[in-house]
């Protein structure tokens, strides 16, 4: 699907629902504030009681079921059900979350039960980016008070209800593990025995949270509930759906980015057994069989011609010029503190780089998929997504149909890393069930996925910068050239040129320095689909910012973290986290020939992050990741276990694609089709990862995608320690070898 296509739906889609267009408004409201942070930053107030109530009738509350807020319900046997406003794509949210619940509800964690939220904006947008996402590592940031009051409410409804049945004092009452209890008495009564009486009373409108040092669940390392369904086979992700009668698409969109379906010759293809049905749809042609595997040998019998338009002579090299020479503009200023061009010629040394960084699909491990059924009734999709609101209205707005009347059954994500942000799978399913009787399942094959994802864009950078007698940088200076992946996704929060997702981290750096001036450069890659990836622009920004300050410590003949600390003043958060990071490694200690060791910090997503690694560089270039170390400052943590998890997959990620991976065009279309030419670390390559984490009081940060963010610079800074070679074009790949 282009870049033009996408573009043109979410206008669409913004004219006709009105949840995107809540977003849009609430999006753009907040948007001065976050002129140097993006979306994943702003601040809205988090869900209001009365938002929370709204859900009272609607979860079928009564005699039966106590059900006082959007995300409880309280049956007479006392079975809790936790409605789950996030999608569980392996960062833990199914555990975390259900743990905010838990401690406010005072019940056992494992007797929770989990459902997905159906898609309404009204009762389940997330309260920092202001609609039904999962995304940006937002998930406890954006529940950590919401849930708990929650959970609070009900437990206060609970307990007043059996104060009133024994005509006592409820603040004589207490509650534990689904029980409340009148101590003087000795009296009990179970949370199921109370739910008719509590479902009777007037909801609260507003309760106490408890005091940090009463939690009892919080900050403990619980285990995973989801982990015995994933190990034994019975969790089931999007690509489980199998309504009844099911049929099964494999599709072929053009190769060529932009280009067009021309025509299609058939007839063999439907001579072969178990196909069906041949369709065409846009720039697509799909084979509808009665197995995947049929499908795939009809579509592999299939005569396509395609117009391959406009972009079939377009090449890296052609996008990459287009970066350099919009590059020779000034564009849109994001930070301008001091005057940095005078501080620059005045400075006792300069330095002036550029760095570049690829396309990146997301090629996530559960293979891309969208159920549906188009019928009198209305619209039935089973899908894994990140977005059940913006799908559900992407599909009435194509079938012309009431939202209410499109039914989404969300699952568990085999992998969404940003992917499943994105609803154009959803699209071309539902244009394909148009044409089919009956629920289909399509299924993006694994090459299918990879050419035709919607890729992390790529990146040009030039930065400058001038330093005083001491070596302290006294002027700094960065142009950030790419796609405008906000532009397309929230419009809005596009602030005189400047998106906000790119500049982040670059133009709101943690170090103090006196003359800083950050512009922006939006360049589209003619129809190349671009979208958000793993830590987003932290990412993007961490590798730059925190490489060139490795090169400023270089030129000024100062220590690496040295150099770091005496600029974090500033931010003592962040600085203490160096500190842990550096006294936890080998810091200092003489390293082999061939060996070198870097270190990154980074502050996005509410958390403080500082990394050091350790590489070994063979003769023959080969990049050997031998130890991370990571000291972590997210505020308070809910499931410690949970966060080592996530920095340390987090890592993973990052080194996957600093290591390997890109994507790279030819004559239009993606070089790249699977595994075997974009590669996964193996088993056997992946680093030991210590993760420290900082004790604090302060509320959670986010933690999904700090660990990707942080990798890429201490990576190929301990490459520089080692070889004496500086990246600056990621990925390492070949440029090591002899």
């Amino acid at each position: 699907m282009s870049q033009g296509l996408i573009q043109a739906l979410a206008d669409q889609y913004t004219v006709a629902n009105p949840p995107r267009r809540h977003f849009l408004k609430m999006a753009a409201s907040v948007s001065a504030t976050a002129a140097g942070g993006m979306v994943l930053s702003i601040s809205l107030p988090a869900l209001s009681q009365s938002k929370q109530t709204q859900a009272y009738s609607e979860l079928g509350s009564g005699k039966d079921v106590l059900a006082p807020n959007g995300f409880i319900k309280i049956d007479k046997t006392g079975e809790v059900t936790m409605i789950m406003p996030k999608v569980e794509m392996g960062q833990g949210v199914y555990t975390s979350i259900p743990m905010l619940l838990a401690e406010e509800l005072e019940v056992d964690l494992h007797t929770v039960k989990l459902e997905h939220a159906p898609p309404n904006e009204k009762l389940y947008a997330d309260a920092l980016l202001g609609a039904q996402v999962t995304g940006g590592s937002t998930s406890i940031r954006a529940l950590w008070e919401p849930m708990r009051q929650a959970g609070a409410v009900c437990r206060s409804l609970l307990v007043t209800a059996a104060a009133q049945k024994w005509k006592v004092a409820a603040a004589s009452c207490y509650a534990k593990s689904g029980v409340v209890y009148h101590e003087a008495s000795g009296r009990t009564l179970s949370y199921g025995a109370l739910v008719a009486a509590a479902s009777q009373l007037p909801v609260p409108k507003s309760v106490v949270l408890k005091d940090p040092k009463d939690f009892k669940l919080i900050g403990t390392s619980a285990k995973r509930l989801d982990t015995p369904d994933k190990a034994n086979g019975q969790a089931k992700f999007g690509i489980d759906a199998r309504p009844d009668n099911v049929k099964f698409a494999v599709i072929a969109t053009c190769p060529v980015f932009g280009g067009k379906l021309a025509s299609v010759d058939e007839s063999r293809a439907l001579t072969m057994p178990g196909v069906l049905q041949v369709v065409k749809v846009d720039n697509a042609v799909a084979v509808i069989g009665t197995n995947t595997w049929a499908a795939k040998r009809g579509l592999g019998a299939l005569e396509i011609t395609w117009d391959e338009g406009k972009s079939a002579a377009v090449n890296t090299r052609d996008l990459i010029q287009d970066l350099r020479e919009a590059a020779k503009k000034p564009g849109a200023v994001a930070k301008k503190t001091g005057n940095a061009a005078s501080a620059y010629k005045k400075a006792d040394k300069t330095l002036s780089v550029e760095y570049e960084q690829p396309f990146l699909a997301h090629a996530t491990m559960e293979p891309m998929n969208c159920t549906v059924e188009v019928s009198a009734s209305g619209c039935d999709i089973w899908v894994g997504t990140q977005i059940p609101t913006f799908a559900q209205g992407m599909a009435a707005k194509i079938l012309n149909m009431p939202v209410e009347k499109v039914r989404l059954h969300n699952f568990l994500i085999g992998g969404g890393f940003g992917r499943r942000l994105e609803f154009d799978g959803v699209v071309q399913a539902v244009k394909v069930a148009k044409q089919v009787k009956g629920p289909v399942k399509v299924i993006w094959t694994r090459e299918e996925d990879i050419q035709h994802d919607m890729f992390r864009p790529y990146y040009f950078d030039r930065i400058s910068a001038g330093l005083d007698a001491h070596g302290k940088p006294v002027a700094w200076s960065h142009r950030i050239v790419g796609s405008s992946i906000m532009a397309r996704f929230a419009p809005p929060l596009v602030k005189n040129g400047v998106d906000p997702d790119a500049v982040e981290v670059s133009a709101e750096l943690p170090y103090a320095l006196p003359n800083v001036y950050v512009d922006y450069v939006r360049v589209e890659p003619r129809d190349v689909p671009t979208a958000f990836w793993r830590g987003v622009g932290p990412t993007r920004g961490t590798f730059v910012v925190e490489s060139f300050i490795d090169e400023l410590a270089h030129l000024a003949h100062i220590d690496p973290v040295k150099y770091r600390l005496d600029l974090l003043g500033q931010s003592p958060r962040l600085k203490n986290a160096l500190q842990t990071a550096v006294s936890k490694s080998d810091w200092g200690k003489p390293l082999a020939k061939g060996q070198g060791r870097g270190v990154s910090v980074m502050h996005a997503f509410g958390t403080f992050l500082a990394m050091v690694v350790d590489v070994t560089v063979n003769e023959q270039g080969e990049v050997k990741v031998n130890r991370v170390v990571s000291a972590v400052d997210c505020g308070m943590t809910v499931n410690p276990d949970t966060v080592i998890a996530q920095i340390q997959g987090g890592v993973i990620f990052g080194l996957t694609a600093v290591l390997f991976n890109e994507i790279t065009i030819e004559h239009g279309r993606v070089q790249q089709t699977n595994f075997n030419d974009y590669r996964m670390l193996r088993m056997n390559e992946s680093p030991a990862i210590d993760v420290h984490l900082i004790k604090s009081a302060e509320a959670p940060g986010g933690i999904g995608e700090p660990g990707t963010a942080a990798i890429g610079a201490a990576l190929t800074n301990a490459v520089f320690s080692a070889t004496g070679k500086r990246i600056r074009k990621l990925p390492i790949g070949q440029q090591l070898k002899a």
